[in-house]
């Protein structure tokens, strides 16, 4: 099997953990590149103030060699920083593969990321070279009676006002910086709502820390590198305009959109950096405003009291209108129906005064409403969620009894099926027991009718060997039943009964006898019953003139 050969380019393994480590140590690489890019752009640019303030305050020239010095410090501190911004997005790229799993750079790179890496690089770039370079500067003076004026004026004003572009870095350093960009746990909570942790998001959080701090740095920081700039470009043309503090107070008038006009630009870039000053003004100011009124606004707990105070007064203003309209409306009633003599006017008084509380009661109503309208938002959602935990507290009560209720169904209907299960197995076993119990009772019907019958019946006896031998109906009275204990033949009928049998009494082999049922009586019964039976028996078969003479015997009995 071949191995999987491994290119050269690829420095990473797709371990995750070992993605995970080199992840993190680029990224603190990536911040410590940022720190120096901002170093050496701030370097650049205070390098650059002072050259410029020492040429335009006579110190030395352009052709001196102390400019040529201070612009190759600014030449090469702009190198660098290219170079750290060329490395700055190096990083940004690697991470970007190792976020996504990406094996080759060329495809992160983006026409956005390729436009926003060629723009820096530009912006950063500019910078005033050494050397002495001038260009003729024509523009309108418009505080000399609109004559036009010509200046030589060197290349580095041009070159070196862009600069300050590269105060972007410092928004880069916060980002990076921040507490809610390094932080795992800000950062899986941003992750999982979605949220993009950028520059802007930086800059929305500080504002609500800090607002004030915020603002007042922003609009000091505006207004000074305004007046800077706005100096620079009016100075060759205008004396006025030479002198720092003249331009700091036409950038804070129109910084403030007031405008005397007492200080005009006259370039067109003067008037670029004025129109840019108002903008930034009119913005600052709304900010302001905004930040103001925040700090001015109460908080949840003064809104709080005070609505509750505003509540109790507007109900006591309720119940003293409402007393006021019932007063009146007494008093009205009084006067009209309970006195003798009508007083007009006192009764228009009085209906006045009740009109006067009608309407005070409604202008009472209507404050109620509105604090209500007006009342704190977060207030009544926390009643709100109140009310909803109290619901749903009770709900998962009631639930509860619920599955406690079911639970117990279920216990009862698991022994319900137990019983169910042994119904049946007992019903299953019915057949069987029924046709059995009816064997039994065949069986004891045909045992006890051979016993009552015993004309008809062969009786068994049991012989000296152990055979069963059939007894003839006239050697025995009794039959001799398998099973039963042996009984004595019954006495002969004459013996018992010295009278003939009965003439009314049909025989007893044309009666049908009677079954009876085993209730517990006694064998005594049954034997005396069978006896009488056999006796009767025998007396019917003596023949008819036994029967007159137990007739004769019954009628000279009678006489």
């Amino acid at each position: 099997m071949k191995s999987r050969r491994i290119r050269p380019g690829l420095k990473y393994k797709p371990n995750v953990g070992y993605r995970l480590g080199r992840r993190k140590a680029l990224f603190e690489k990536r911040k410590r590149i940022s720190d120096y890019a901002l170093v050496m752009g701030m370097f650049g640019i205070i390098v650059m103030v002072i050259e410029n303030e020492l040429s335009s305050a006579g110190v030395y020239t352009k052709a001196s060699f102390y400019s040529t010095a201070l612009k190759t410090l600014i030449s090469v501190s702009t190198v660098i920083l290219l170079g750290l911004i060329f490395v700055y997005h190096a990083l940004d790229v690697q991470l970007f593969m190792i976020d996504n799993c990406a094996d080759d750079w060329r495809i992160t790179m983006t026409w956005q990321r390729i436009a926003q890496i060629t723009l820096e690089l530009v912006i950063c770039a500019i910078h005033p070279i050494p050397g002495e370079y001038y260009f003729l500067w024509t523009t309108k003076l418009a505080n000399k009676g609109g004559d036009f004026g010509s200046k030589w004026v060197p290349y580095d004003v041009t070159l070196s006002l862009p600069m300050f572009f590269r105060l972007y870095l410092i928004c880069r350093v916060m980002l990076l910086h921040s507490k809610l960009f390094t932080d795992a746990s800000s950062r899986s909570i941003g992750a999982l709502n979605r949220i993009n942790f950028n520059t802007r998001f930086v800059l929305k959080t500080l504002m609500t820390i800090c607002p004030g701090t915020v603002l007042l740095v922003f609009m000091v920081s505006l207004w000074i590198i305004a007046s800077w700039t706005l100096r620079q470009c009016e100075r060759f043309h205008d004396e006025e305009h030479a002198n720092l503090l003249n331009a700091m107070w036409l950038i804070a008038i129109t910084f403030l959109s007031v405008g005397f006009g007492d200080i005009v630009p006259n370039t067109y870039c003067g008037r670029g950096i004025a129109v840019s000053t108002g903008i930034m003004g009119a913005g600052c100011t709304a900010l302001l405003v905004a930040v103001v009124s925040r700090k001015l606004e109460l908080t949840r707990a003064e809104k709080h009291v005070h609505n509750f105070m505003m509540d109790t007064q507007l109900t006591k203003r309720l119940k003293n209108a409402a007393a006021n309209v019932l007063r009146e409306t007494w008093l009205i009633y009084k006067y009209t129906q309970k006195v003798k003599r009508v007083n007009p006017g006192r009764v228009r008084t009085h209906q006045r005064k009740f009109l006067l509380a009608i309407y005070a009661l409604r202008k009472v109503k209507m404050d109620q409403r509105k604090l209500m309208d007006n009342a704190n938002t977060i207030t009544d959602m926390a009643k709100t969620q109140n009310a909803v935990y109290e619901i749903v507290s009770d709900m998962s009560s009631r639930q509860n009894d619920l599955e406690s209720r079911l639970e117990d169904l279920r216990v009862w209907q698991l022994g319900l099926e137990d019983k169910l299960s042994g119904l049946q197995g007992q019903l299953m076993m019915l057949p069987e027991e029924l046709t059995r119990c009816l064997d039994q009772h065949a069986e004891r019907i045909d045992k006890r009718r051979n016993f009552l019958h015993p004309d008809t019946a062969v009786p068994m006896t049991t012989s000296g060997g152990g055979g069963v031998v059939c007894v003839s109906p006239g050697n025995s009275l009794s039959p001799v039943i398998p099973g039963e204990p042996s009984k004595p033949n019954a006495p002969s009928t004459k013996s018992l009964y010295p009278w003939s049998a009965s003439p009314i009494l049909p025989p007893v082999s044309s009666r049908t006898p009677r079954l009876v049922a085993e209730t517990g009586k006694s064998n005594s019964t049954v034997v005396t019953t069978t006896q009488s039976q056999s006796a009767t028996r025998l007396t019917s078969q003596s023949g008819v003139g036994g029967m007159g003479n137990s007739q004769g015997s019954d009628k000279s009995a009678h006489s």
